[in-house]
């Protein structure tokens, strides 16, 4: 009984990372330790109410035969002070049977008292044992997300900066470049395809404008 609750216990405290290994969820398997290692409690819980009862039975049965003991003693010494010697003969026969019994109830009754105070003992470790390890499950569980989470971020780091995206981006910068060139190339053409009349008027235009200008500085509008 106490092997298997000894076996869970090392499971949740030192194969963390080997249920990592295998692709099982350790969240789900801690909480499925722990209840069994509860499960395992409650039975032992039985057990051990159940050695109690039996070794307080013995008691009752051990403390019995000793008043029995005593209370014969005293019916064989009223017996003889009565002159009633067979009386006192039977009385000191049944005394000795409860003598006897008081013999092998006292080593039961104290057999049994020492189990269950090990089994007692045993008990309270598997309890204290069990709310170690209840409060190590939050500190483990919250160890477990992080490492997928950060498992998770490092995939996703890795694939923004793979081949595929990268070679992606590098065609969108072309394409961009291509743009551009394709604007300062238009832009070129349309200043070559003007005329030489379109150059002189643009030139009168500009002469037409300064002339008003001196004009107007010097009051001859």
């Amino acid at each position: 009984m106490f092997k298997f609750f000894k076996r869970m216990k090392t499971i949740v405290s030192s194969e963390l990372n080997s249920m990592l290994d295998k692709a099982e969820d350790p969240v789900k398997m801690l909480d499925q330790f722990l209840r069994e290692m509860g499960e395992e409690i409650q039975e032992v819980e039985a057990a051990v109410a159940k050695q109690i009862a039996n070794e307080k039975i013995l008691k009752r049965k051990f403390e019995d035969a000793e008043a029995m003991v005593v209370k014969r003693q005293e019916q064989a010494e009223k017996a003889v002070n009565a002159g009633e010697d067979e009386l006192a003969r039977r009385a000191l026969a049944e005394k000795k049977e409860y003598e006897n019994q008081v013999t092998l109830l006292q080593s039961s009754y104290e057999q049994a008292k020492t189990d269950s105070q090990v089994l007692k003992s045993k008990l309270d470790e598997m309890k204290k044992e069990y709310q170690e390890m209840n409060l190590k499950k939050d500190s483990l569980k919250a160890r477990a997300e992080a490492a997928k989470t950060r498992t998770k971020i490092n995939r996703s780091m890795s694939s923004i900066g793979g081949d595929e995206s990268r070679r992606g981006f590098e065609r969108m910068e072309e394409k961009v470049l291509r743009f551009e060139a394709e604007a300062e190339t238009s832009e070129d053409l349309a200043v070559q395809s003007r005329t030489l009349d379109d150059e002189f008027r643009k030139l009168d235009s500009d002469v037409e404008d300064e002339l008003a200008e001196l004009k107007k500085a010097m009051g001859k509008e």
